[in-house]
C-alpha cells in the first residue's frame, strides 16, 4: 500500500509516538535503520508494520524486507513523508512500528551464575543505551531500570544502545521490588558511590552478583547502599570526582568479567 499523504492516519499515529505517554498508552514504539530493526526482528520484538521509502532504500534493507514481508505489513511512502517521520538522517530508508515488551521480574531467567546490572533512575536516554550496549558486550544476563526517568524504548536509547536494548533481559522496576528479588536469588548486591566505599577491583565479582549505579544528578539512593554487600568506588585521580554513568557501568561489568575469566580459568 502506497501513503503520500502527511495527513493519512497511519502517518498522523507514529508522528503521535514522539511523546513517551503515548508510546507507553498503546505499548507501542518506532524503530529506524536496518541495525536495529534486524536486531529487534532476531529477537523475536512483534513488529506491526514497515514504512519504507523506495527512492532512499538501501539495498541491504530491500533484501531484509524479502524474507519478512509477508508476515508484516508493508507501507511505501514518500521521501516527504520519511523525513517528516525519520528522528535521525541516513537510516536506510526503512521505518518499524514495533511492540514493546514488557518483562517482569518472575519471568526473567539470571543464569547459572548471574551478572546483572542495575540503573537507579537513569534520566537521559543515551546514558542509558550506552548502558545497554556496554550490558550486551559484557555478556550482563539481565539489565533492571530502577524508577526511571526515561522511556526505555524512547528513539535516542535505542540509537545510542544500536539495538542491544532488543538482545538484553531489561526488566523495569521499583528498587524495593529490586531489591526483594535479588535477596531471594542470593544475588549479592554491590552498589556504586564515592562515600564509604571500597574501590572496585577489592571486590569479589566472580559469584552471582548485581552491580548499581546512581543517576546522573543525584547518584544512589541510600536504600541501595543499606542493603549493599558491599559499596564500591572507582577511584579518581583527576579535579572530576565522577565519571558518566555510561563510562561507569562499563568499567564495572568488566571487572567483573575480567574477574570471572580469571577466577574460573585457575
Amino acid at each position: 500500500m502506497k501513503i503520500s499523504s502527511l495527513h493519512n492516519p497511519k502517518i498522523r499515529y507514529l508522528l503521535s509516538l514522539s511523546k513517551s505517554a503515548r508510546r507507553k498508552a498503546d505499548n507501542v514504539f518506532v524503530i529506524e535503520g536496518l541495525r536495529e530493526i534486524s536486531r529487534a526482528y532476531t529477537n523475536k520484538f512483534e513488529m506491526d508494520s514497515v514504512f519504507l521509502c523506495p527512492e532512499i532504500l538501501t539495498k541491504d534493507a530491500s533484501d531484509w524486507l524479502m524474507n519478512i514481508k509477508n508476515t508484516i505489513e508493508v507501507y511505501e511512502i514518500t521521501r516527504e513523508i520519511y523525513k517528516k517521520i525519520a528522528y535521525r538522517e541516513n537510516v536506510d530508508g526503512i521505518i518499524v512500528l514495533a511492540r514493546a515488551r514488557k518483562l517482569v521480574l518472575d519471568e526473567i531467567d539470571p543464569g547459572i551464575n548471574p551478572l546483572i546490572l542495575i540503573m537507579e533512575s537513569v534520566e537521559k536516554p543515551g546514558n542509558l543505551g550506552a548502558v545497554l550496549r556496554s550490558a550486551d558486550a559484557a555478556g550482563v544476563n539481565v539489565v533492571i531500570i530502577c524508577d526511571p526517568k526515561t522511556d526505555i524504548y524512547n528513539p535516542n536509547v535505542i540509537r545510542s544502545s544500536l539495538g542491544c536494548i532488543f538482545s538484553k533481559q531489561v526488566v523495569v522496576c521499583d528498587s524495593n521490588s529490586a531489591i526483594r528479588y535479588l535477596n531471594n536469588k542470593n544475588i549479592k548486591i554491590f552498589s556504586a558511590a564515592l562515600q564509604d566505599a571500597i574501590p572496585y577491583t577489592k571486590a569479589d565479582l566472580t559469584g552471582p552478583s548485581a552491580i548499581v549505579l546512581g543517576s546522573e544528578a543525584r547518584g544512589l539512593s541510600q536504600i541501595w547502599r543499606e542493603k549493599a554487600e558491599k559499596v564500591i568506588k572507582i577511584p579518581m585521580y583527576g579535579i572530576a570526582d565522577s565519571l558518566n554513568v555510561s563510562v561507569s557501568a562499563g568499567i564495572l561489568i568488566f571487572e567483573a568479567l575480567r574477574q570471572r575469566k580469571s577466577h574460573y580459568q585457575e
